[in-house]
């Protein structure tokens, strides 16, 4: 019997991770859509996808139903400064989720 077990933070994990949020991205700018905008690990939240603090509660809501508890998007960004935040990109958001599954598959 195989189980599969949440992608660490291998390159092929970050990959994955950055497939999820892309598509969570997709979901919540789905009435507005992406504009052909390319999401990248260097895309950031509020220039390049004009992210408003609502679209960010929406993504922690996606962010939880993927990753369940392992992910704790509103800690991460009561961490950062308002300009870090403002400047967050999907590449920061991919490496905090994979810290996060990687220390949740060592507990």
């Amino acid at each position: 019997m195989t189980t599969t077990q949440p992608a660490g933070p291998s390159e092929a994990g970050r990959d994955e991770i950055l497939a999820d949020i892309t598509a969570m991205i997709g979901l919540v700018l789905e009435d507005y859509g992406l504009d052909g905008t390319e999401v990248g690990m260097r895309t950031r939240f509020a220039r390049d996808l004009e992210f408003e603090s609502i679209d960010l509660v929406t993504l922690a809501g996606h962010l939880e139903d993927r990753y369940g508890h392992a992910v704790n998007f509103a800690e991460f960004v009561a961490s950062m400064e308002l300009d870090d935040i403002i400047e967050l990109t999907v590449g920061r958001l991919v490496e905090h989720v994979a810290q996060c599954l990687k220390s949740a598959e060592a507990a």
